[in-house]
């Protein structure tokens, strides 16, 4: 439905909703939403409700002026792991840095001993209060990275727990095999031999499995090179993976440049990005996540070239990058205000990277990221007083209801 006569299994009025279409705040004050079955089948104007005498809905929720706005779509992330990382923190404040740490076998390495020792039960359950501290929080949809398993069996257990996550939680989650995120200890000095292993055996098995929906590379003198990034990608692309790449965080690899090639749904980091690189995603459409959490953490100096990205006209996606080492960040808002902060984005385009945005470096933005008619009925009530406020104010929950699939997800 189009108007304002009908029927809606639910209708959330008298609030002032940004629906962040095309990226921008597109205010409607005193507004309504329709949902039927899941999905948002009217939205507007309370007054065009009221001057109707045929409107049937069966339950209807009064918002009393609250803001309503798309949910957080959190497109990366590395959610599931075990074990714990605080001293690698206590290391970095005392001057090691990310290369330091993890030649002496900490970082990833140290995750991954901890992923392949915990049973999946453990990992789920682990993982689980995360996610629901993420709900809690306004996030509707979830990227989940694999990567601390570094073998098939491992692998294949950490999409598993992502797997059963989405079917345990309201949350969208969208996994994402990351078997290249790291060398394993078994083949040191043998990286090529590695590569081999995840191109023959671990990407056949992923889609023969469907439980991945994109692959992604750590593209990095400390991973893997643009050679070997170039392989994965082909090998993903042959068996129709969608794939991604951590690009340009440490160096300028020209990661960028190759996952532009390859029509890359995002690159992410990018604090080392060149023009070129900008040039190439721009003329591919591939989307740039920002990951402040992960700038702030490692105390990084050299920021994503945010005005160029501005310039070329390249969405700009904002994540939390959960993950226990580099970026322990369970909120999207703080995300948000570090962008500001630290990236010198404006409100609008710390929300539009933490909604629609996000949900184009997902693939996801033809159903999610923004509210319009037509796409899932994922949005939260909130009780702030503008939408600049979700990067405003640092450390409070300002969530009054998450609704996921028009149904109230969780309520404050």
């Amino acid at each position: 439905m189009t108007n304002a006569q009908g029927y809606w299994d639910i209708l959330f009025a008298h609030a002032d909703i940004a629906t962040m279409a095309r990226g921008r705040y597109n205010i409607i004050k005193d507004g309504a939403i329709g949902v039927t079955k899941g999905k948002i089948q009217w939205i507007g104007s309370s007054d065009r409700l009221q001057a109707s005498s045929s409107l049937i809905a069966d339950e209807i929720i009064d918002c009393s002026g609250k803001w309503i706005l798309p949910g957080f779509v959190d497109c990366h992330t590395h959610l599931i792991w075990a074990g714990s990382r605080s001293n690698e923190f206590e290391m970095r404040l005392s001057g090691a840095t990310y290369e330091d740490i993890a030649k002496q076998g900490g970082g990833i390495a140290a995750t991954v001993a901890a992923v392949r020792g915990a049973s999946e039960d453990e990992l789920f359950n682990i993982a689980s209060r995360r996610i629901s501290h993420f709900l809690s929080r306004g996030t509707t949809c979830v990227e989940i990275k694999s990567g601390y398993g570094l073998d098939l069996e491992n692998e294949l257990k950490m999409l598993a727990v992502a797997q059963r996550l989405d079917q345990c939680f309201p949350l969208h989650v969208s996994p994402t095999f990351l078997g290249a995120h790291a060398l394993p200890p078994e083949y040191k000095g043998r990286a090529d031999d590695y590569v081999d292993l995840i191109i023959n055996t671990m990407l056949p098995r992923i889609k023969s499995q469907g439980i991945a929906c994109a692959v992604d590379v750590f593209c990095e003198s400390i991973a893997f090179s643009p050679e070997q990034t170039k392989q994965l990608f082909a090998a993903a692309t042959a068996l129709g993976l969608p794939v991604k790449l951590h690009a340009e965080q440490l160096s300028d690899s020209g990661g960028a440049t190759l996952a532009a090639q390859f029509n890359a749904l995002s690159c992410d980091h990018l604090e080392y990005l060149s023009l070129e690189g900008a040039k190439a995603m721009a003329h591919a459409g591939v989307i740039a996540v920002l990951l402040p959490g992960a700038f702030y953490m490692l105390k990084e100096t050299r920021k994503p070239p945010v005005e160029d990205l501005i310039r070329l006209g390249i969405p700009m996606a904002v994540a939390t990058d959960l993950n226990p080492g580099t970026s322990p960040v369970h909120d999207m808002t703080a995300v948000m205000n570090m962008g500001c902060i630290l990236f010198g984005l404006t409100c609008e385009q710390a929300l539009a990277g933490a909604t629609i945005n996000g949900a184009k470096a997902l693939g996801l933005d033809k159903r999610k990221g923004s509210l319009e008619t037509g796409k899932d009925a994922d949005f939260v009530v909130w009780d702030i007083d503008a939408p600049a406020d979700l990067s405003y104010q640092v450390g409070i929950s300002l969530v009054n209801k998450v609704v996921i699939a028009g149904k109230i997800a969780y309520n404050a």
